[in-house]
This record gives C-alpha cells, structure tokens and sequence, in this order.
C-alpha cells in the first residue's frame, strides 16, 4: 500500500466517523511517516514550513482519533503496521463477500458489476438533497462516473427518472421546447400545447405534486456551455427550464453531468465534484471480473487512470480478452501509453489506436457509429450496427459486434446499443478523417428510412425524422427535404408526409425546426413549394410558439403565398390547389371574409372538373356555405349541404379533412337555425375526433356543441361544454380558436343577462385576436358587445 492509497482510506475513513476530512497538516504527517518511518516531527516541520510544536500537538490529537476509529492503539511508531493490518482485513472480508454470494444473503451481485463504490459520494449527495438541494451539477472528467453516479442514485431513492441527453456537438442539441413536449406526452400522458411557457408550467405543476417522485438527469450537459459556463446563445431556453427544475416549490430533484460548470446567475445550482473511484473499489470490480491482478499494479493503474470508472471497465475488457485476464501481463506492456495528465481522452485514443491493430473491422465500425446523434432516439438496434458493415461479410457482423462489445467500446441493454459521449466524440473525428463520413451517413440515413414502415406514435415519427438529419450532416439537402416530403403508411389515412403526420401528432417545434434551416439550402422548386406549405400549415396550427420564435396566422400566410407562387410558375397542380386552399383556412380564422370567399371559389373552381382533386370540392363547399350563412346568403345552401354530406364518404378525403368538414356542416346548420341537424353533425365530428386522438379539433367542435345548446336553451349545459372547450383549448394552445370559444361563452352569458361575465370573455377574445392580429374578428367581437 503506498502512501496516497493510504491517505485515501483514512481520509475516507475519518470523513465516515466525524463528518470531516483530514486537514494538510494532518495529510503531511501522515505521508511523510508512510514513506519514511523514521522521519521525526522536526524533520517534517521543515519540510512543510509548520512549527516543530504545532506538527507534535496536532499528531497527538491525530493518533487519538486514528485509535478510536481503527479499534486498536495507534502511535506514530505503529502507525504504519496497523493501517496495513486494518487494510488487509478489509480487502480480505469484502473479496469474501464478492465470491461468495451465500455470504451477501444469497444476492448474486451480477446486477451491480458495474457499480462500485461511491458509499461516500451518495451520502454526500443525500445530505445536499437533506438541506433542500433542487439542482445538483455533478461535475468531473469523461467517464469518471458522473451518469453512472446520478443513475444509481436517483433509482436508490425511488425517483421516477427523466432523462435528456445532450448532443455532442452544439449543432444538434435538441431544443428545450422539444425536450418537454416530449416529456408530458411521453412520461405524463399530456398532450403538450403550443406554447412553451405553458408547457413548462404545465411541467412545473406536475413536479410539484407530492405523491411523486419526479428525478430528472440531464446528461452530457457541457455542449450546450460557453467558454463563461453560460448556456450558448441559440439554445438560451434551456435556462427557462433550469429555473423550472430549480424552484423551490417542486418536489422533484435534478441531477446534471457535465466536465464543466453551470453559472447562470438565474439559476441556482449546486456543484459536486466528483472524483475518481478509490482503489478499493477497483479491486472490487477486478474480483466480480475474475482479474488476476496484484496489489503494485492495481495501485499503479488504478492511479494512472485517476480512478476514472470508464477506463476501468475499458481496460477490464481489453485484460479478459487479449490477457486471459491477467492484469500484470497488460500493465507491463501498456503502462507508458497512458499518461495520467493526458485525461481520460488519451486513453480513448489509444482503445481506438489498439483496436485499429487487433481488429481492423471492429475499428471501422466503432468510427462508423460515430454518425448517429443518439438524441430524440438515444439507442439503434442491432440493425443500426449491421447496416454500417457494408465492406464485411454477413456471416462476420456478429463477430464485429461482439469484438467491440467484449472491450467495452459500445454500451449494451435489452437489445439497444448506443456509444459512451466521450467514446462518441473520438469516433466522429476519426470518422471524419477517414473518407467515410458521407458514405457512413447515407447508410444510417437509409437504416432509419427502412426501420419505420408505419407512423402510428411520436417515437415512430422522430425514428424517421433520423434520416433527415444524417442527410443534412452531409450537406445532401435535397435528400434531407424529401424525408419530410416523402409519404408514409401510417394510422389514419393510406399515406400522409411526414410532415403532416408531424402536425398530427402535435411536434410542431420538432417540424419547424427542422424545415426552417434547410429552405436556404434547398434548389429543387418542387421541395420549396412543399416544403413552405407544411411550413404555413405548422405555423398557423402552432399560433404563437414563444417570444424569440414567433409563429402566427401572418407568418403562415406568408409562407403559403411562397408555396403558391412556385407552384404556379411550375405547374405544381396539387401544391397549387393545397397552398390556395391553406390560405383560405387562414383568412377564415382572420375573418377576412371577402378574401376567404374568392380563394375558395378560385380552388373549387380550378378542381370541380377533375375527380383526382375531388376531396377539395368537398372541402371548399364546407367553408363556402359556413361563410355565406354566416353573413346570411342562404339560398341554395341546402341542396349544396347535401351534395357535401354525400361527399364525406369518400375516400378521397383525409380524416382530418372529415373533421374540419363536419364542424364546418354543422356551423352552417346552427346559422341556418337547423339545430337539431347541427347537433347530430357536430357530435359525429366529435365522435370522429375522438376516434382518430384529434385532441385539437375535438376541442373545436366542442366549442361548436355549447354554442348549440344555448341556441336550445340550455344554458347550464352550455356554459359547461364552453369551459370544457377553452379548458382544452387551454391545454393545447390552440390561441386563435380560444379566442372564438371566449366569444361564445361571452354569447352565451349575454343571452342569461350575465353582463360582467359577458363582458370579461368578450374582452378576452379580443386580447387575443389582437395578438394573432385579427382585426376583423375583433369588429366582430365589438358589434356583439354593443348589443
């Protein structure tokens, strides 16, 4: 045992015993002893610069207290023979138990092999939590322990675990919005809105409930860090979310791991250093591993490495596979490739340098995965692996696999595999030197195209929303562009863009931010009229994103005139006729009447010929009748109400395009004082809606179904189904026809005398048309209010 091993256990012990450690003084007279027993407390005042009587007062009080922790007499003559006795009858018992597992009640201890250690570090950690600790920064080196650590803990405590891992280069970190989209659908079975301060307050309820423990772990945290430890400029919402997580009022914990230092003056955060494992716990894991290993060159390597927990596990790998498990043999050889100084990422280098001379497929494919972000999809299966062998037979995938598997080089669990960060980081720079950065990239992009036939949930979706992003990588934007256009099978109708079935699925962020940075890039026309008209649909369903991203009705319209007029220079018949179409949905919510009505004429009339656009026909006589009984031209809308209804059955049409249609049919019913038919529609829209999870236009035709029973008289069951509508509405942000839904409950309370009631909602319907800006709709508001 040397003496900084020796330190380390009576530092470790004593901090056990009194709550302290070992103070400099302390530290140098017990180093100075180890390594010469005969040095006097004179000789070791001069090295150290202490007075002769300050190092014999505070040795004293030093072998008092190493008596009553040790169990037996110790001296500063004995010192040293009763530390090496007390240490040798530790390893001794604890070696016994990891053997034996009669011995530890009959527990094999093949579930915790990885985790070592860190007694110390979780009773630190549950103190910090005990004194009302929110967040918790554990900060150390690559591959020190830092996730492993935060894992354990959070799991050893019950906690509920969300996790987010951050991506290595800044370019890809997810955005904070679609981090907690993710996290109330997913983890909370909430459908998130459209806003994101509403989301994260809707985060910041759920973490306050007492009965559940809610544990978040934010790994790999450093990338999204300036050189001051600032969150970086285009990601600065994260810090939205780090208020959230860091509010006193939740009863959630938060642990982040990162190499470097959170300072967010906003934030409170409290840092934890985490070092690397002791030697005990070395020898701990080299026993599980069945490693020969001797007690010099445990100490050597254990100090080499820093105690870093992944180069243990690392070189464990390399010991049982090519040292038939001898450590000292590995040791002698491998001693000077790695320099304690260097860091942890030397000694990655110098695993992919060995692997390169062992086995040149193995390397190969440790660089190739490199190319996989392992972000919204954090894991590729066996597949995912398989599909970047394309220069390996089949018959040998499984044995390159594995090779990289026995060294520990790529994680493994249930099935999903994925790379290390630090191990992450190497392989993209050597893949990108290599020539096959492009090649490895398209491989990937066509692996994640393959692995999704059908779009039923978000995780399908976002698996293949993968493809885009290894095409951008490469700079192929035109490919990049048409994973978004490119029509799939999927739940509800025979094929829909992705695209669309983004907007379906509610991942308005993800979609926007994905089209957003590829429009410049783009060259093919066909890609910019698509593109800008699943851009102006996502725009006008989002409302208002966020106050640095502002998505309105103007901005959707701007962008579907884009669409439009390319696809009129180049004869884009359908993303003509979709673009128009979209823009007329859009002066309807703006209540621009005139411009709605001739953009909707102009697109029935462009179609009314052609049984391949028929579903427009449908479409457009909808929102006709429902604008000419709005404003009371009601001749002939009958006949045309029934040549409609007779359309909704065919398979041309969406089963979105069936909603929008029934609540349309079923408004125009209520303006023509049909009520009992309007009903009858309005409740098949909702039951349509409820069918297919439209979460959104069901909250529409609910809105539509109070203001039915007030035109029935009942009031009671009006006002409910009205605070039902805006409830959801609420819920999902739906701003534009939340701001109808107030119009209507104020309708409603103006018709049972309600005044003030009335005129709250009016006056909320108009704040929020003003927000949108929808003038027109505000006029209306006012005209209702004069009454």
């Amino acid at each position: 045992m040397g003496a900084e091993e020796a330190l380390e256990l009576l530092d470790k012990l004593v901090l056990d015993q009194t709550g302290k450690r070992l103070d400099n003084v302390q530290r140098d007279i017990l180093r100075y002893l180890w390594e010469d027993r005969r040095n006097t407390y004179k000789k070791i005042a001069e090295l150290c610069r202490y007075t002769e009587g300050h190092v014999k007062a505070v040795g004293a009080e030093l072998w008092r207290m190493l008596s009553e922790i040790l169990g037996e007499q110790v001296t500063k003559s004995t010192f040293h023979t009763v530390v090496q006795r007390f240490c040798k009858s530790q390893l001794s018992q604890r070696t016994k138990t990891i053997l034996n597992p009669a011995l530890n009640n009959g527990k094999s201890q093949e579930t915790e092999e990885h985790f070592v250690g860190r007694e110390r570090e979780i009773t630190e950690l549950n103190t910090r939590v005990n004194c009302g600790a929110k967040i918790i920064l554990i900060q150390g080196k690559g591959g020190v322990g830092k996730t492993t650590l935060a894992r354990k803990y959070l799991k050893s405590q019950g906690f509920y675990l969300l996790e987010l891992w951050m991506a290595q280069e800044s370019q890809n970190i997810v955005t904070v919005e679609s981090v907690v989209e993710e996290w109330l659908r997913g983890d909370f079975n909430e459908e998130p809105g459209k806003e994101f301060g509403i989301n994260l307050e809707r985060l910041r309820r759920k973490l306050r409930d007492p009965n559940r423990k809610i544990g978040v772990l934010i790994d790999n945290l450093e990338p999204a860090l300036d050189q001051n430890g600032c969150v970086i400029p285009e990601h600065r919402p994260y810090v939205e979310l780090f208020r959230v997580l860091a509010d006193p009022t939740v009863q959630s914990l938060t642990l982040i791991t990162s190499r470097e230092r959170l300072y967010e003056s906003g934030v409170d955060v409290d840092c934890y250093f985490l070092t690397g494992l002791d030697q005990s716990a070395w020898q701990e894991f080299f026993a599980i591993r069945q490693i020969q290993v001797s007690a010099t060159a445990l100490r050597e390597m254990c100090q080499a490495f820093g105690g870093n927990a992944k180069a243990m596990k690392i070189i464990t790998g390399t010991i049982r596979t090519d040292f038939e498990g001898n450590a000292d043999i590995y040791w002698r050889e491998n001693r000077g490739n790695l320099l304690i100084e260097r860091g942890l990422e030397n000694l990655v280098s110098s695993q992919f340098k060995r692997l390169e001379q062992m086995d040149k497929a193995a390397y190969k494919l440790l660089c190739r995965l490199g190319c996989y972000r392992y972000q919204d999809i954090n894991h590729v299966d066996i597949s995912g692996l398989q599909c970047l062998l394309w220069d390996v037979t089949e018959l040998q995938h499984r044995r390159v696999i594995k090779s990289l598997f026995d060294r520990l080089l790529i994680e493994c669990r249930k099935g999903k595999y994925w790379l290390h960060p630090v191990i992450c980081a190497e392989a993209i720079a050597r893949l990108k030197q290599s020539g096959e950065w492009e090649i490895a990239n398209r491989k990937a992009a066509e692996f994640w195209t393959n692995s999704v036939t059908t779009v039923t949930e978000p995780q399908n979706a976002l698996m293949a929303l993968e493809a885009y992003h290894h095409y951008m990588e490469i700079g192929d934007f035109e490919a990049a562009a048409n994973v978004i256009i490119q029509r799939r099978p999927n739940r509800w109708d025979n094929s829909l863009s992705l695209g669309v079935l983004f907007s379906r699925l509610g991942l308005l962020e993800t979609l926007i931010g994905a089209i957003a940075p590829l429009i410049p890039h783009l060259k093919s026309d066909y890609h910019l009229s698509v593109l800008y008209n699943i851009l102006g649909r996502a725009y006008h369903q989002v409302s208002n994103i966020s106050a640095a991203q502002t998505g309105n009705i103007s901005t959707a319209i701007e962008f579907h005139h884009r669409a439009c007029e390319i696809a009129t220079r180049c004869n884009f018949v359908q993303e003509k006729i979709s673009s128009m179409f979209n823009l007329g949905l859009c002066y309807i919510d703006l209540w621009e009447v005139e411009r709605a009505t001739h953009i909707l004429h102009s697109v029935k009339n462009m179609v009314i010929k052609d049984d391949d656009y028929y579903q427009y026909v449908v479409y457009c006589l909808c929102c006709l009748v429902y604008l000419d009984s709005s404003a009371g031209f009601n001749q002939n809308i009958t006949p045309i109400l029934e040549e409609v209804k007779k359309g909704l059955s065919s398979e041309k049409l969406t089963s979105w395009g069936r909603g929008v249609s029934l609540l349309f049919i079923s408004l125009t019913y209520k303006n023509l004082g049909m009520i009992e038919a309007a009903l009858e529609t309005c409740n098949q829209a909702i039951q349509h809606c409820q069918h297919n999870q439209f979460s959104v236009l069901e909250a529409r035709a609910t809105s539509c179904l109070a203001a039915l029973y007030r035109e029935q008289g009942e009031f009671t069951m009006a006002i409910s189904k009205h605070q039902e509508a805006i409830a959801n509405m609420n819920r999902v942000a739906d701003k534009c026809n939340l701001a109808k839904a107030y119009y209507q409950l104020g309708l409603t309370y103006q018709r049972i005398g309600g005044t003030q009631q009335s005129l709250e909602n009016f006056n909320r319907a108009i704040a929020l048309f003003n927000d949108m800006p929808a003038p027109k709709q505000v006029e209306k508001v006012r005209k209702a209010m004069a009454k």
